[in-house]
C-alpha cells in the first residue's frame, strides 16, 4: 500500500465505480460554516442557558417561536456561502458517473449549489421553508429578510423545511439513502463524527470493498476503516477529482 494515504485515497477512487459519500458539518467548514461537536463548534456553548439541541427542537419552536427564529437566523444561516474543494470534488466525480450518491447530515444545500443531483438530504434543507397553514413555499430569504416569526400571506407560520430535534427523518429520502450505501463498492464517510442517530448507524448497511474514514477526530468507524485520514475534508479533496 502506498505510504501518502491521500494518494492511496486517490488510488481507491480510481478503481471504484459505485462510490456513496456519507458527510456531516465538516464538509462545509471551509466555505465558513461552523460545525458543531468539535472543541470550538456550536453545541459547546451555551445561550442564555439553553442548549443549541434544546433551542432546535420541534418543542422549543411549538412555544417559543419568536426564540426560536432568533437563534436560527443568527446561527443556521450563511447566505453568502459558497461550495469548496470537496462540493466541486464530489460534483466531478458525479459528472463521471462514478458517483451515486451524497447522503448529508448538513442542511446548507452547498452540495446542490455545487451542481450535484444524486444528494439525500438527511436533515432538510435552509433554502425550503413552507407555509405550516397553506402550503406555499418560500425560499431561505423570506426568513433573512423578515423579523420575528416569519408568517405567510394568509397568516400562516412558516417554517424551515429542516428535521428539528424530535422530529423523524424523511421516510422516503433514508431509504435511498440506504440503498445506495448498501450498493456501493466504496464509502467515504468525512467531516462527521457520526454521534447523531439514526443517520449515523445507516453506515452499517456498507457491505462494500472500501471505507474511507476523512475527519479531524476519532469517530466510531475508525476501527472498520481500510482508510483514516485526520484532516480538513477540502484539504484532503482538493485534488479535484483527477485520478
Amino acid at each position: 500500500m502506498n505510504g501518502d494515504p491521500t494518494e492511496r485515497l486517490r488510488e481507491i477512487i480510481g478503481e471504484s465505480r459505485r462510490i456513496v459519500f456519507f458527510g456531516g458539518a465538516g464538509v462545509s467548514t471551509s466555505s465558513g460554516i461552523p460545525d458543531f461537536r468539535s472543541e470550538t463548534g456550536l453545541y459547546t456553548g451555551e445561550f442564555e442557558g439553553l442548549s443549541p439541541e434544546m433551542i432546535l427542537s420541534r418543542t422549543f419552536f411549538h412555544l417559543q417561536p419568536e426564540r426560536f427564529f432568533a437563534f436560527y437566523r443568527k446561527y443556521m444561516l450563511y447566505p453568502d456561502a459558497q461550495p469548496n474543494a470537496a462540493h466541486r470534488f464530489l460534483y466531478e466525480l458525479e459528472r463521471q458517473d462514478r458517483l451515486r450518491g451524497i447522503v448529508t447530515q448538513n442542511i446548507d444545500g452547498l452540495h446542490r449549489t455545487a451542481g450535484n443531483i444524486r444528494v439525500y438530504e438527511l436533515h432538510g434543507n435552509v433554502h425550503e421553508n413552507e407555509c405550516m397553514e397553506c402550503g406555499a413555499s418560500y425560499p431561505m430569504e423570506a426568513i433573512l429578510r423578515t423579523e420575528g416569526i416569519p408568517r405567510c400571506e394568509c397568516g400562516g407560520v412558516i417554517k424551515p423545511q429542516v428535521v428539528l430535534y424530535g422530529e423523524p427523518l424523511p421516510k422516503y429520502v433514508c431509504i435511498g439513502a440506504r440503498r445506495e450505501i448498501a450498493n456501493a463498492d466504496t464509502l467515504i464517510v468525512a467531516g462527521t463524527s457520526l454521534s447523531v442517530e439514526p443517520a449515523a448507524s445507516f453506515i452499517g448497511d456498507f457491505r462494500g470493498k472500501h471505507l474511507i474514514v476523512i475527519n479531524r477526530e476519532p469517530t466510531p468507524a475508525d476501527e472498520q476503516a481500510e482508510l483514516v485520514i485526520r484532516a480538513d475534508v477540502a484539504e484532503v479533496l482538493s485534488f479535484g477529482g483527477r485520478s
